[in-house]
């Protein structure tokens, strides 16, 4: 009796320490995948378009292709782009729902939401783009 109920209790101590796991199989989220040797480039970061806010921004993203993912179905709005490294990507439409991707190389950006913003204020965000 006293064998089971230490192996319960020694089953019961392994279950628990799987809960900080940081497998994304076992809910622990993971890390962040890394960027396999380098090169490489995009994490597939995704930026949330709300109402009246982005975020997370500021936000540090990989290299490589970042997601805009709106969920607004009461305000239209976009992403325009203010400053970043080189040629800057396409502004997106007005949009209430959907998703706008751009793809960036390491620098830092500044956008906002011309109905609800403006260049650093109101409704704006930051990446910084490594």
């Amino acid at each position: 009796m006293r064998s089971q109920l230490v192996g319960v209790i020694a089953a019961v101590v392994w279950l628990a320490g799987c809960g900080n796991s940081t497998s994304p199989i076992y809910g622990g989220g993971g890390g962040g995948g890394g960027g396999g040797g380098g090169g490489g480039g995009g994490g597939g970061a995704t930026i949330t378009v709300g109402n009246n806010f982005f975020s997370p921004t500021p936000a540090t993203v990989a290299a490589g292709q970042v997601t805009f993912s709106w969920s607004t179905p009461s305000n239209g709005h976009n992403v325009t782009w203010d400053s970043g490294p080189g040629t800057l990507p396409n502004n997106s439409a007005t949009m209430t729902s959907g998703t706008y991707s751009a793809t960036l190389v390491a620098g830092t950006y500044q956008y906002h939401c011309t109905i609800h913003g403006a260049t650093g204020s109101g409704m704006h965000g930051t990446l910084v783009v490594q």
